[in-house]
């Protein structure tokens, strides 16, 4: 049971701000992606030839990752304190409680929504998303 139901109107009026957080996760997630894969990718190369000094490029990109994880960390705290429930950093997914009929549901958000326009159950997804 969630602590808190939103309606549409309710989430609506939190639609400017999360356009503002989303975007600014998903440009984050996707640079620490890319981030990530480099750093991996060096750590198995030192690993293969038994030690050795990294490039110098790897401990700015280890640096750069360490802070991209705690940006995308308060970001994602931040839509917590909305009461928003980020599903996916990729296309921009946010679920938030709803009662409908009397039955818990998820209204669903998309970065680039302008409008509460779906909801889907709480065992569904993005894929089983239903106009309201």
């Amino acid at each position: 049971m969630a602590e808190r139901y939103f309606s549409p109107d309710e989430v609506e009026a939190l639609i400017p701000e999360l356009t503002v957080v989303m975007g600014e996760l998903m440009e984050r997630n996707a640079e620490a992606g890319g981030l990530r894969e480099r750093v991996h990718e060096e750590r198995a190369r030192l690993a293969m030839v038994g030690g050795g000094v990294p490039a110098g490029s790897w401990r700015q990109d280890a640096a750069r990752l360490e802070r991209l994880t705690s940006e995308i960390q308060q970001r994602l705290q931040r839509i917590g304190e909305l009461g928003g429930v980020p599903k996916d950093l990729t296309t921009g997914l946010v679920d938030f409680p709803h009662l409908r009929e009397g039955r818990e549901v998820n209204l669903c958000w998309k970065h680039g929504e302008r409008r509460i326009e779906f909801w889907h159950g709480l065992d569904e997804g993005f894929g089983a998303r239903k106009p309201l």
